[in-house]
Formats: structure tokens, C-alpha cells, sequence
């Protein structure tokens, strides 16, 4: 595995290494000092998203960002450990192999399922979910959606194919503007560069063809790290609700909801999503 070369725009570049730990040879992100605070970013995101948040929680914590396998900069080493129990099972094998020992974890989206799945799995202090992908599609979407990305991802040409075709400054415009979000130049700029990179497209499509989450949800109310769920009413990707009802099985999770944003909404604004994670990782007792 060759490491990739990180963009001279990319957020934080300076702090930007490549760990092997098996299978994936990871990009990783490393800042600040305190107690360590695991970033996991979401299905097609990356490290960058998390550009507004993290200068917010540095003075606190050493933050540790990851590129999850294939996306962003992580080399992928293994295709069929895409999906939510193995993502977080070699989280957890590169954060031993690291001598990192999280006090809580971050997780936008789908990454907030991957730290549901690691809390079961070692302690945790809290876990915090930016609007949390913890819900099933219903219906036809049910099964249409993991088919088709089943079908995608079994054919690696057409993640190239998507990717040129998705490569255009409007199809990106398009894309974010899908999640009800608005995003900056500059992040923007970002995202483009992920949808130009076939291979970060294909270890997304095969992410979402190996997505399970059936069993995660039917543990909800056996979780026992302290989780705070922070939602965006213009979220138009994973809509509050998804939120409100996990948080109902579970115990004692809280909910707080930040409205006039969508489901990028630590992009959007940094600072008010920090003050809510903040506030609830004073209250668990992970601040040093």
C-alpha cells in the first residue's frame, strides 16, 4: 500500500499521517492535548469534515480524526470490511495498536452507529451523534437501497463512472445542497475532491452495500455509555425524528436540537455544535 498524497488545501494537512494497522493502511489526524476525543465522520465524508468543530476542542482534548477504510485517504486493504460491525472492530485494533484510549467518540451520521458499536464493545466515557443515522428505510427503500448499492459496488467501474459524472461543480452543488446544508468555498472545494477520487467513491458504495443495522437498533436499550444526540430541523438526509426516537429506547440519552441548519450542520457552524458536546462532556466527566 502506497500512502496517497493529502492536497495542499486539505484542513489540517500538516497533522496528517498513514498508520497500518490491519487491513487498511489509515489516514489519520492527530491535534491539541488533553484526554483523547475519536472523530468519526460519515458515509462519503472524510477528515475535513470536521474543519468548523475541531478548533473548538483542542484546548481540551487531543482530538484524533480518522478517514474511515477507503474513504478520504485511508487506503483500503480489505473491500468486504466495509460494513458497521468490521469498521468498528478495526477501529478499535488501530486505536490499540496506536495507544489511544478515547474518553468519548464523535460520530456525524453513519459514523455516530459506528460509535454505538464501539461503546458496546470497549468503554466509553459518552458517545455524541451529529445527526445520527439510526434509523432503517421503510418500504421499498427498504430493500431498494441496499440492492442497488449492492449492484454499484459489485461492479467497480461504475463507482468510476459516478465519480465523472458527479465531478462537476454543479452535480457537487446539487449533492450538498440534497442534505440541506450550505457549506463555504472552501468545504465545497473539498468535497469535489472526494467525488473526483473513484476509489473513495467505491469504498463508499461498498460501505453502503455491507450496511446492517437491525441488530444495533434492537440493543439500543441494553447501551450503557451516555449518549447525546444533537439534531438540525432542515436536515433533509437523516430528519430529527430518527433521532428523537433512538434516544426514546435508549437510557437516558439526551436530545438537543439546533434548528435553522441541515445535516451538515458542524460544517456549517462549529461553534454551535460545540457548545452542547462541550456542556455534555463536562457533565460525563471526560474533561481532565
Amino acid at each position: 500500500m502506497r500512502p496517497p498524497v493529502i492536497p495542499a488545501d486539505w484542513p489540517f494537512r500538516d497533522h496528517s499521517q498513514h498508520v497500518r494497522s490491519a487491513p487498511h493502511l489509515w489516514h489519520v489526524q492527530i491535534m491539541g492535548s488533553g484526554p483523547d476525543l475519536l472523530l468519526i465522520h460519515g458515509a462519503g465524508g472524510a477528515s475535513h469534515s470536521w474543519r468548523r468543530l475541531v478548533p473548538h476542542l483542542t484546548s481540551q482534548f487531543r482530538v484524533i480524526l480518522v478517514d474511515l477504510p477507503g474513504q478520504g485517504f485511508t487506503v483500503l486493504g480489505n473491500r468486504g470490511r466495509c460494513g458497521l460491525d468490521a469498521m468498528a472492530s478495526d477501529l478499535l485494533a488501530l486505536a490499540q495498536s496506536q495507544n489511544w484510549h478515547p474518553v468519548a467518540i464523535i460520530g456525524h451520521s453513519a459514523g455516530a452507529a459506528i460509535a454505538l458499536r464501539m461503546a458496546e464493545l470497549t468503554p466509553l466515557r459518552g458517545v455524541v451523534g451529529i445527526n445520527a443515522a439510526l434509523g432503517e428505510f421503510d418500504g421499498l427503500a427498504g430493500w431498494l437501497y441496499p440492492a442497488m448499492a449492492k449492484i454499484l459496488a459489485a461492479t467497480p467501474f461504475l463507482a468510476q463512472l459516478f465519480s465523472r459524472a458527479f465531478a462537476s461543480p454543479a452535480q457537487a452543488d446539487k449533492l450538498i445542497a440534497s442534505t440541506g446544508s450550505t457549506l463555504e468555498p472552501a468545504g465545497m472545494a473539498q468535497y469535489l475532491t472526494l467525488l473526483r477520487k473513484s476509489d473513495h467513491v467505491d469504498a463508499t458504495l461498498a460501505m453502503m452495500a455491507q450496511w446492517r443495522l437491525a441488530a444495533l437498533l434492537s440493543r439500543l436499550p441494553g447501551q450503557t455509555a451516555p449518549c447525546l444526540l444533537i439534531t438540525s430541523d432542515l436536515d433533509r438526509a437523516v430528519p430529527p425524528v430518527i433521532s428523537h426516537q433512538a434516544a426514546a429506547q435508549m437510557n437516558g440519552a439526551e436530545v438537543v436540537d439546533i434548528p435553522g441548519f441541515g445535516h451538515l450542520v458542524h460544517e456549517e457552524s462549529g461553534e454551535i455544535v460545540a457548545t452542547p458536546i462541550l456542556e455534555f462532556l463536562a457533565r460525563i466527566g471526560a474533561v481532565s
